[in-house]
């Protein structure tokens, strides 16, 4: 089928959009995955993908103050799935970025935590993704306007 010929199976009827690219949520879902895209190829020469860059900043973020998190909390503070933070949290445990101990007061409970070399990779890589997304945020906004109310001026 091409564009001259419509599929008259689907439902553009109800849309109140002509297009996809005309559709706010398509168009933050393709801006997200051009911005995970370009990261992901940033972060490569330090063996990490933007996911996994996340969870090493938010295990560092949160456990700043010395307290002991969990990979729950993570997932809650990060709003992601517990099983896609459980993959990244193994992936960083392999690469001996972020190490796991049991809670003190509830032996049940896995704590984690950055390692000194997961500290050191943090202070490697959060410039990398600091500059990128002022980069990257800087151009959408001038550009279409998406990110506008979350940029400063």
């Amino acid at each position: 089928m091409n564009d001259e010929t419509p599929d008259h199976s689907f439902p553009t009827a109800g849309s109140v959009f002509g297009s996809p690219d005309t559709s706010p949520g398509f168009m933050f879902w393709k801006t997200f995955l051009n911005w995970q895209r370009e990261l992901n190829t940033r972060l490569a020469p330090f063996n990490l993908t933007q996911p996994q860059f996340s969870v090493l900043a938010l295990t560092g973020w949160l456990t700043r103050f010395g307290d002991e998190i969990t990979q729950q909390q993570i997932a809650d503070f990060a709003a992601m799935d517990r099983m896609h933070v459980s993959l990244l949290v193994r992936r960083l445990l392999e690469q001996g970025e972020i190490e796991r101990k049991r809670n003190q007061s509830d032996q049940r409970v896995w704590c984690i935590s950055l390692t000194d070399h997961g500290r050191d990779l943090l202070a490697r890589t959060l410039p990398v993704v600091e500059a990128f997304d002022v980069e990257f945020f800087q151009a959408s906004k001038e550009h279409n306007g998406l990110f506008k109310p979350l940029i400063a001026d």
